[in-house]
């Protein structure tokens, strides 16, 4: 990039996204996502090109270089379009709509996103990454035909509008039967087809390390006692946690594998894996007894706490994959930096956990990525090691962050730290929570709840999606499934309440991702299929699902079930986008039940049980008498009194463990 001083800025400058920041220097007349943008492109009849980004996205960086810092380009950009840069992880619903419009064209969809659009928003066409002389060749012949046959043009994009408007009418699914063990039975069958039995994840490359989908194969594992699921869970575990795409030195992982053995990542490390990660981890370390998982947890934590956290209690979004303009650099060891760093029996010890060989050799200057040759518990000894490389690695140029706060993001953070905290008796962990969540309330959230997106340079900014709603409310969730304070629960319930009444209804409970009071452009977005993020509407339904269990709510219940019942079709036909929806389901058939523990010594109880695996078993406890949801009518003594429930009754009550493992065993 030219140096600034060498430039005019664009309207960009005046941005608080470091995405767009990072364009505020190109050629190009950029303009933010804005209806004064839009209306320009009206005013002037001209068409719109929407390029969609994210800081941490290298090959956004390389399309920049390549063609946004490129003058002549720049001058055919801003001679026929109205230029408009978009931070997706800002607007995830502009992100949501292009994004559709290139599906509906055939194409693969990624980042950059690169669309051009009537003045009217309505797409025409889209890609991702182009190289410079292909770009200019495209913008070329599309305002040829803008100019030439427009009509050519307004056909296509109705007929592309309607496309994406019938696509979220099909979203909702008309199957009038519910969902059986059956059905999921032969949707994890489906899903086997595609799993790696070598490496882990799916047999395929690139390889994304999709949180919601092991988890949800994990609970099944369990519920189900298939051992095939388990087994694939510990195997793609073990893999991705010795494999390259997790940072053997510090923790944390890389947004994907470019590859099926887990060892080059795209090296960019984004706040929303992992926090989902932390809680996969966490969960998996108890499921199968595994020190290792629970240092990767750990690891992973302290890695958030030293270069994610603002200090005040929120993180920020993500680490860029590039140092110096190198890929990767910041991360990757030659062996002679190894060996000046390490004494003869520190480098014999390294050799013994890493590999040092052809199989960790990076293509650029003879540099190795680090894959660990174990999947155990780390060693003082590599502790050591890695506190020595670790403060060499410190000394080196930083990937560039992503300094803005995401409420959702956060959210899942407090979420995995309260669940890291009950799976790993770590009481520090949700002390982190809570103070994650006090800085929403403090900087994100206003009266009445309404919750703003995104924080930065202390101030708040983009009114809240549903995405951030139904996060924060499982956060709330999570700190009280954690220590059991009524003050959670009570905000989770008025939250999903503000929610449901906020936010549109799209049919069947399901809701969209706009409030009703956000500019609608061609077609309000539905979000139900679970990614890397699982979906906003099927978070919304588990939120709903752990509520009335905690409750005793029937009408929480019966909303869920409501909302599982209408994407049906999308759980049998295809698992692995609907995983969430599936940990849903299994949430009602799998024999799910219900501890209420109340009495002196009831949270000291809690947390022994949570070091037992039981996915179908919500457990609350209350030291003390308390009249509301399923404490009601529990009377506390000197010592724990148990209550297994299941569907609004109880067993009776027992006074010893021994009594209550009675019941467990029967199950």
């Amino acid at each position: 990039m030219l140096q600034p001083s060498t430039r005019k800025p664009n309207a960009l400058i005046h941005a608080a996204s470091p995405y767009l920041l990072q364009h505020a220097y190109n050629p190009v007349d950029w303009l933010p996502w804005s209806t004064d943008a839009l209306q320009k492109a009206q005013s002037e009849n001209k068409l719109i090109l929407v390029s969609i980004g994210y800081s941490a996205c290298h090959w956004c960086h390389v399309m920049e270089r390549e063609c946004f810092e490129d003058i002549p380009t720049a001058e055919i950009m801003n001679a026929h379009f109205i230029c408009i840069k978009v931070d997706r992880e800002e607007r995830p619903d502009i992100d949501q709509l292009y994004m559709s419009a290139v599906h509906l064209m055939g194409q693969r969809g990624g980042w950059p996103l690169n669309c051009i659009a009537l003045p009217d928003g309505r797409p025409v066409y889209g890609g991702t990454y182009f190289p410079k002389n292909k770009w200019q060749q495209i913008l070329l012949e599309i305002a040829r035909i803008y100019k030439e046959n427009k009509g050519e043009l307004l056909d296509y994009a109705e007929r592309l509008a309607n496309g994406i408007r019938q696509t979220e009418l099909f979203k909702i699914s008309n199957d009038s039967n519910e969902i059986t063990p059956k059905d999921l039975e032969d949707s994890i069958a489906a899903w086997k087809n595609e799993f790696d039995t070598e490496y882990g994840g799916p047999n395929r490359a690139p390889k994304f390390p999709l949180p919601s989908n092991y988890v949800c194969l994990l609970r099944y594992g369990f519920l189900a006692n298939d051992a095939s699921v388990k087994n694939h869970v510990q195997l793609s575990l073990d893999k991705m946690a010795s494999g390259g795409i997790y940072d053997q030195i510090a923790g944390g992982f890389s947004r994907y594998s470019t590859d099926i053995w887990w060892k080059v990542p795209h090296f960019e490390k984004m706040l929303y894996d992992n926090a989902q990660l932390i809680s996969l981890y966490a969960e998996a370390s108890v499921a199968f007894g595994n020190e290792r998982y629970a240092e990767v947890c750990k690891q992973t934590i302290n890695w958030l706490q030293n270069e994610l956290h603002n200090g005040q209690g929120g993180y920020y979004s993500a680490l860029d994959a590039d140092s110096e303009g190198i890929e990767g650099k910041f991360y990757l060891w030659t062996e002679d930096e190894l060996q000046q760093l390490l004494n003869e029996d520190e480098l014999f010890q390294f050799r013994k956990w890493y590999c040092l060989d052809a199989e960790s050799f990076w293509e650029e200057g003879g540099a190795h990525i680090l894959i660990s040759k174990e999947t155990s518990a780390t060693s003082v000894e590599m502790k050591n090691i890695q506190t020595k490389l670790l403060k060499a690695r410190n000394h080196r140029e930083r990937p560039g962050t992503d300094d803005k706060i995401i409420l959702s993001w956060n959210a899942m953070t407090a979420s995995a730290l309260a669940d890291a905290s009950r799976f790993l008796n770590e009481k520090e962990y949700l002390d982190l929570a809570r103070k994650t969540v006090e800085f929403i309330e403090m900087n994100m959230m206003e009266p009445g709840y309404n919750l703003k997106r995104i924080w930065k340079n202390g101030k708040a900014s983009i009114e809240g999606f549903l995405e951030d709603y139904v996060w924060l409310t499982r956060a709330y969730i999570s700190l009280f499934l954690a220590d059991f304070e009524k003050a959670d629960f009570e905000k989770a319930i008025r939250l999903h309440t503000v929610t449901c009444s906020l936010f549109p209804e799209a049919g069947e409970g399901l809701l969209y991702f706009t409030r009703e009071s956000e500019e609608v452009m061609v077609v309000r977005q539905l979000e139900t299929a679970d990614n890397v993020i699982p979906a906003s509407n099927s978070i919304l339904a588990e939120n709903a699902l752990l509520l009335a269990k905690l409750s005793g709510n029937v009408s929480l219940m019966n909303a869920a079930s409501r909302m599982l019942k209408a994407v049906r079709r999308d759980v049998i036909g295809y698992g692995q986008g609907a995983s969430q929806w599936i940990m849903l389901a299994m949430g009602m058939l799998y024999n799910p039940k219900e501890l209420v523990v109340v009495g002196k010594g009831a949270h000291d109880f809690a947390k022994k049980q949570f070091r037992n695996y039981r996915p179908n078993i919500s457990l609350i406890c209350s030291e003390n008498s308390q009249d509301w949801g399923l404490f009601s009518g529990r009377i506390a003594g000197s010592t724990p009194t148990f209550y297994l429930c299941e569907k609004g009754s109880c067993n009776l009550p027992v006074n010893s463990e021994e009594d209550l493992n009675k019941q467990l065993e029967a199950l």
